[in-house]
């Protein structure tokens, strides 16, 4: 069992095996979250949690057979697909989402790869818009080539969130049409480009905790370590096969990003979907535990937000910095 003194503050590793993860999520809470908090302080300045808005910019009607996701064409859900959003729209809310205090803008497409076309020149249209506004543009779409890539960060994309969901050994009882070579195929891609990568994973699918351990070791693995790792929780959404999957225990989210900041210890631990289900108090110990971001506003692409006033709220009492002025804070809402 690993202790205080074996887990360096400064020393950034992409050696870490899969026994030394299980090691790490399984310390006693205590002590694994004051280790994660050490860390954390190194690398970035106390209480600053970023706001990220997230908007799904054409939703449903996606071809892959995800088991937890609701847009999937494969499954009947309450999610109806909807037209792509015209790009002035999309730059309306972002400009909203600027006001209300968020600095990263996300938007997501439900495809299984992006395909050139006016689509994909609509896309880079909203990215410079985005940027122009003055805030950081990511965009998650499925999988991409390397000329895409290149023309995404032309027109200045920030970063490409294309999340690895779970470990190699139980990725294909979750997902079927696309192979987890397929998704580094894509970060490799991103990477190429001079993008940061967005990269994490869901917990609650009905993985072991081995699981979660080598999901954590590819990312740990990668060189360079991905500039985000989102930490999602699964929404267990009817119609989904995933529909009856009782929720987590809310410190396995802690122990997630506890351990997301010791392996990866200079990005951005992002507390994602799954975040209504917490207490005040479970999201201050993921907080505690190194996460250093949220998405604000009232839907994450299709499923449940906490509500504006309540973030804000929250992150006033515990003073982090970034909490939208209550003047603002108001009509946030970012999708039909």
């Amino acid at each position: 069992m690993l202790n205080s003194s074996s887990i360096p503050t400064s020393l950034e590793r992409h050696d870490w095996t899969t026994a030394e993860i299980l090691d790490i999520l399984q310390q006693p809470l205590l002590e694994l979250v004051y280790r994660a908090q050490t860390v954390h302080r190194h690398h970035h300045p106390q209480n600053d949690i970023q706001l990220a808005t997230l908007l799904s910019v054409k939703t449903g009607g996606c071809s892959e057979n995800c088991a937890y996701c609701p847009q999937s064409a494969q499954y009947e859900t309450t999610v109806e697909k909807q037209p792509i959003l015209p790009v002035p729209e999309v730059l309306a809310a972002a400009q909203r989402a600027k006001e209300a205090g968020s600095d990263r803008f996300c938007m997501g497409w439900a495809w299984r790869e992006i395909r050139d076309g006016k689509a994909f020149e609509d896309m880079l249209e909203m990215v410079r818009g985005v940027r122009s506004l003055g805030l950081e543009a990511c965009v998650t779409a499925g999988m991409l080539n390397d000329s895409q890539a290149q023309r995404l960060a032309a027109a200045g994309l920030t970063a490409y969130n294309h999340n690895l969901d779970t470990s190699p050994e139980f990725y294909d009882q979750i997902i079927t049409t696309r192979t987890y070579g397929d998704r580094l195929q894509t970060l490799d891609c991103v990477r190429r480009a001079g993008i940061t990568v967005c990269c994490g994973g869901i917990i609650g699918l009905g993985e072991t905790l081995s699981d979660r351990a080598q999901m954590l070791q590819v990312l740990a693995t990668l060189t360079p370590h991905p500039e985000s790792v989102p930490i999602n929780a699964l929404v267990a959404v009817a119609g989904t096969p995933l529909q009856e999957q009782p929720p987590i225990d809310p410190l396995d989210l802690v122990r997630m990003c506890a351990a997301a900041r010791i392996l990866i210890p200079k990005a951005r631990v992002r507390l994602s979907a799954g975040r209504s289900s917490l207490t005040r108090e479970a999201q201050i110990l993921c907080f505690m535990a190194g996460a250093n971001s949220i998405f604000y506003g009232d839907k994450l692409l299709t499923t449940g937000n906490p509500d504006c006033d309540a973030d804000r709220q929250l992150l006033e009492e515990i003073g982090a910095i970034g909490s939208p002025p209550e003047s603002t804070c108001k009509g946030t809402h970012l999708a039909p």
